[in-house]
Parts: C-alpha cells; sequence; structure tokens
C-alpha cells in the first residue's frame, strides 16, 4: 500500500503542474519535521559554555528558520528560501496549501504554469524582506520567520489582479468574486496585524501581496520580472545540442498551363504573428477581467489552457 502512495506522489510530481509540485515539497517537508521533533523529543544540548541548554528539535528549526538577524542569515544563506517551504503547525499547513492550490490553478492558467515557481518565490523573498526590515520594532528579543504564507500571498494577489471578476464558490457564502476574497485576506491580515498578533508573519503577508500586485502590473506594461530567473533555470535544465536546420514544408498545389495541369512546390502559408496571438491573448484575459471565465467560449478556454503550457 505505502509503495503504490510513493508511485502515486512520484507520479504526480513528474506529471503535475507547478502549483502540484510546490504543495508536495511543502508537505513532504512538514512530514520529515514532524518525524525529526518525534525522534529528538526530550534531547537537550548546551549552546554556550555557560550552560544554557536548548532542546535538539530547536536547535535544527534555527537552520531553517529565517532569522531577524542579519548576521545568522548571511553565515546561512540557504535560510532565505528555505523558511518558505517550512511549516511546523498542521492547520497552518492545510490552510496554506488550500489557498495554494485554489489561487495557484486560477494564476497558473491565467498567467502560465512556467511563472508560477518564481512568482512563488519571488513573494516570498519579499516577505521576507518586509519582515527583517520590521521585525526589530516588534521583537526586540529577537524572533524567527517560518511559513509559505508570503510566497502564497503573492499568487493570490496576482490572481485577483489579473481576474478580479472571477468568481469562486466558497462554502458558506456561495460565489464570491476574487477581488473580495483577495480584500477580504488583507483585512483580515491588517486587523491581526493591529491586534499585535504575528506582527512579523503579518509584514510578510502583506509584501508577498505586495510583489503579486505590482509583477501583474509589470506584465501588463510588458516587463517580466520572472524572465531572468527562467532563463536562468532553463540555461542549467536544458543540454546543450548543436542546432539543427529545419526544412520549410512544402505542400503541392495545382497550377493549370496550356500543355495540361501539372504540379509544382510552394512555401505553407506563414503561421499567425506574435501580435495576432498576443492581440487575442489579451482579449480573453480582458474578457475574464469583465466577465468571468465561464463566460469564455469552448475554443478560448483550450487557447488559454495551450498559452498557459508555453
Amino acid at each position: 500500500m505505502f509503495r503504490s502512495i510513493v508511485d502515486d506522489i512520484k507520479f504526480q510530481f513528474q506529471t503535475g503542474n507547478t502549483i502540484t509540485r510546490l504543495i508536495i515539497v511543502n508537505v513532504a517537508i512538514f512530514l520529515l519535521l514532524v518525524i525529526v521533533k518525534a525522534f529528538t523529543r526530550g534531547i537537550e544540548i548546551d549552546i554556550n559554555e555557560a550552560g544554557d541548554t536548548i532542546s535538539l528539535a530547536d536547535r535544527i528549526m534555527q537552520y531553517i528558520f529565517l532569522s531577524q538577524d542579519p548576521v545568522w542569515d548571511l553565515k546561512h544563506p540557504w535560510l532565505i528560501f528555505s523558511h518558505m517551504f517550512t511549516h511546523v503547525g498542521l492547520f497552518h499547513m492545510i490552510f496554506n496549501m488550500l489557498v495554494l492550490y485554489w489561487f495557484g490553478r486560477i494564476a497558473g492558467d491565467l498567467l502560465g504554469d512556467h511563472r508560477m515557481l518564481p512568482l512563488y518565490l519571488f513573494s516570498g523573498l519579499t516577505g521576507a524582506l518586509f519582515y527583517l526590515i520590521s521585525a526589530p520594532f516588534f521583537y526586540p528579543e529577537g524572533s524567527t520567520l517560518h511559513g509559505a504564507s508570503g510566497a502564497i500571498m503573492g499568487i493570490v494577489a496576482a490572481a485577483g489582479m489579473t481576474a478580479p471578476d472571477y468568481q469562486m464558490r466558497l462554502l458558506l457564502f456561495g460565489d464570491v468574486r476574487l477581488k473580495y476574497i483577495v480584500f477580504g485576506l488583507l483585512v483580515i491580515y491588517m486587523v491581526s496585524f493591529l491586534n499585535m498578533e504575528n506582527q512579523g508573519g503579518q509584514m510578510a503577508h502583506f509584501g508577498g501581496a505586495a510583489f503579486g500586485f505590482f509583477y501583474v502590473h509589470m506584465l501588463r506594461q510588458g516587463s517580466d520580472l520572472t524572465l531572468g530567473f527562467r532563463r536562468m533555470v532553463n540555461y542549467f535544465r536544458r543540454p546543450k545540442r548543436r542546432p539543427v536546420q529545419i526544412a520549410k514544408r512544402r505542400v503541392p498545389i495545382e497550377v493549370k498551363q496550356r500543355s495540361g495541369t501539372r504540379q509544382r512546390d510552394v512555401q505553407a502559408p506563414p503561421s499567425p504573428s506574435f501580435m495576432d496571438y498576443q492581440e487575442r491573448l489579451d482579449f480573453i484575459l480582458e474578457k475574464i477581467k469583465k466577465s468571468g471565465f465561464d463566460s469564455l467560449s469552448e475554443d478560448e478556454k483550450k487557447f488559454l489552457h495551450d498559452a498557459s503550457q508555453k
């Protein structure tokens, strides 16, 4: 049974989209930390010559969570990324993964699956920056940051910015437009911030959302802030190959002559230009913004799906 489950997870990771892979990675790290805490329970270690001790589990977390101490972070640079894949609370993890799935599916369809990983990472980095700037004012004795909330809020904001009138069905509220859901989440975080609840975490939420809004704004201006990252990933991912010259396809047509009919080859008509493709994509996105995703025809939905895979 367990082997079958592992095989299913491997299959989903290999064939699923970026959002599916992000969820699998987050859940896997959460389960790993649960196992680590279970096996290190009750183990204490010395942290200085004065005899102060700390649990082994907490010591391990120091090498995963982002600290508000910039010197510690510079000595352990992976913390800037590891913290946004780390959860220690079950309900925190479940809530984040549900939000990532709901909004990531929408953002991936509208903006393209290839943009989801850099959007997740850049939003998490912006959230971490907001935390590092603000944490000394809220936690004089020090604190740490963990969780994917900041990264996920960037995807949430990007989805709401791209298709504000897209409708989602909520359990107790029925169909609600995306813009109101995003606004509601920001209000909840603001209320928690004003009530002095997890102020550093709320600043990370705001930072992630700010990047999501700004990213879509720049994308509409023709500037993709994730393009450099994607080019770098593609450079290391794709094996270098010698360029292969592909012959132009030619199709036979009939040409009438005085002596009869003969065939000759002519070049196939050119494919639609990039501008035609971009104009149709912009038209579909504008239609979603005004009337929602359900207003699209089957042909438009297929075109949008194909565009998201490029």
